[in-house]
């Protein structure tokens, strides 16, 4: 089997992740934080030390404000409902994932306010410029992803959160896509809510990501957030109100522990390695899927067709047949695992005039060889006739 549904999650992982989870299970197993016995302070050293290794991978000066999330979307909720009230104004792309989309349609309800920045045709990327120019009196927050789950187009993000400082405006990043592949530096790029995945880019298991709050935001105040959920958190128990310190503030209840183990492990595998490497790799794998794809007659590829504009993810379609179909000829007569469908962005498909069929979509992991990108343009010329 060769699997290319990266961007939904990455299957193959370092060996030291799994390694990490099984020894945390057999050798500890306890509730960080519930105890004064080795055992909890151990478990609580092992957040700490995973809070130390991510803060080094995103430049976070205070590894305290590494929040650990039950996933992503569930730290762009808290980004985002924890800051906005209504009237306030909002900018996103036209290229959002309903991780950001939905939670600003269920505040609109209630008075928020969504402007969409369309992205350049040609470059799928957003024009700085153009965020500045509909910034708003109440302009609270500029929300973007990194990279497009579909199409894979990076934008501009260190240039756009210039713009959000210099307007004192929140600048939130969804690095779903990019984190772990690509140099992400909260303070250079002036990021004031970073949300990550910790099963894709990052390569560590499902059930894990988090929100970084920069600690030397000029624009936001960590106090001013306000948590999604309320309850235990193994400090300052007299008190019957949610703690003030971070992270505690945001992190209620037993944490994933095997699962932030395994993230600790692919954090320092990563480091490691040197995302630089990473990168390449990926940059590489991406530009043989594009120069095979663009060959095939009936293929439509969409986004940017330079493999720097854009992460490891490639959409396409073959005229004539549905992408469900195309995905199910696949995996049945190829072993080829691909994603078919919306992926979860109708505001993307919408934009590039996919809506509502999709399409078929291909992304390449780390773990994966030039041998399977080959294979993959040879199954796709093979359905095209």
């Amino acid at each position: 089997m060769i699997y290319l549904n990266n961007a939904a999650t990455t299957r193959d992982k370092p060996r030291q992740v799994f390694e990490a989870v099984q020894d945390f299970i057999l050798n500890n197993n306890v509730s960080p934080g519930r105890g004064t016995d080795s055992f909890s302070v151990q478990a609580d050293a092992l957040l700490t030390a995973a809070r130390a290794s991510l803060a080094r991978l995103f430049n976070v000066q205070d590894p305290s404000h590494i929040v650990f999330t039950l996933n992503c979307s569930d730290a762009i909720n808290t980004a985002i409902k924890g800051t906005l009230k209504p009237g306030a104004h909002v900018l996103i792309s036209s290229l959002e994932h309903n991780s950001i989309v939905r939670p600003l349609r269920h505040l609109e309800a209630q008075g928020v306010e969504i402007g969409i920045v369309p992205v350049n045709p040609s470059t799928f990327a957003v024009d700085p410029e153009d965020v500045k120019r509909r910034i708003k009196q109440n302009t609270k927050m500029i929300a973007m992803l990194h990279a497009s789950n579909v199409i894979g187009a990076l934008q501009p993000i260190k240039e756009i959160g210039a713009v959000a400082g210099d307007r004192g405006v929140l600048f939130l990043v969804d690095a779903a896509q990019t984190a772990g592949i690509y140099d992400i530096d909260v303070q250079k790029m002036n990021i004031d809510l970073l949300a990550f995945a910790g099963h894709k880019g990052l390569m560590g298991p499902q059930g894990t990501g988090g929100l970084c709050i920069n600690p030397k935001s000029k624009t936001l105040n960590p106090k001013s957030i306000i948590p999604l959920r309320h309850g235990g958190t193994g400090s300052q128990s007299e008190s019957e109100t949610q703690p003030e310190i971070m992270p505690d503030k945001f992190e209620t209840g037993t944490p994933n522990t095997p699962g932030i183990a395994g993230l600790k492990a692919s954090a320092d595998f990563i480091l490691k390695e040197g995302v630089r490497k990473i990168k390449e790799h990926s940059e590489k794998l991406t530009g043989l899927m594009l120069e095979g794809l663009k060959t095939i007659q009936k293929v439509k590829l969409y986004g940017p067709l330079d493999p720097k504009q854009r992460a490891a993810v490639v959409s396409f379609n073959i005229d004539g047949m549905e992408p469900k179909a195309v995905g199910d000829v696949l995996e049945k007569n190829f072993g080829i695992i691909a994603r078919t469908g919306l992926h979860c962005a109708p505001l993307c498909h919408k934009t590039i005039g996919t809506f509502p069929k999709g399409t078929v979509r291909v992304s390449a992991g780390y773990y994966n060889t030039e041998k399977d990108i080959q294979s993959l343009i040879l199954a796709v010329a093979d359905i095209a006739k």
